[in-house]
């Protein structure tokens, strides 16, 4: 896998659009960010929810690493593209895909409302 080959199973998904952020490419549903290949072009980033990443990160650790900090802990998945193989990262794109369209759906369904009311100052 290279970065090449990342980026045409990125945009083989419905809807997928290129862009960039950080000036590095990214890959977007519904304006949000699902994918993207880190400036260095050895690593690619797949933003997928806890038990999907889990699942990568615990199937294939030479191919996937959770990315460092709090982008980590939020789903940022890092893909060692020279270690990761396409079956493996079309299904994590296409976890990482679906999980961003949900997220645009839900940002912008008629009448959201947040789960739980905003804090005031004082309870924090």
């Amino acid at each position: 896998m290279n970065a090449d080959e990342f980026r045409k199973l990125a945009l083989a998904l419905p809807g997928a659009e290129e862009g960039a952020h950080h000036a590095h490419p990214d890959f977007r549903i519904g304006g949000r960010i699902f994918a993207s290949i880190a400036p260095d072009g050895v690593r690619g980033m797949v933003k997928l929810d806890p038990a999907q990443q889990s699942l990568c990160v615990t199937a294939e650790p030479d191919a996937y690493v959770l990315a460092a900090g709090a982008w980590g802990r939020g789903g940022a998945t890092m893909v060692v593209l020279a270690k990761a193989r396409a079956p493996s990262v079309r299904r994590a794109l296409a976890a990482a895909h679906a999980f961003a369209l949900v997220s645009a759906q839900a940002r912008k369904a008629p009448g959201k409302s947040r789960s739980t009311p905003p804090r005031k100052r004082s309870d924090r």
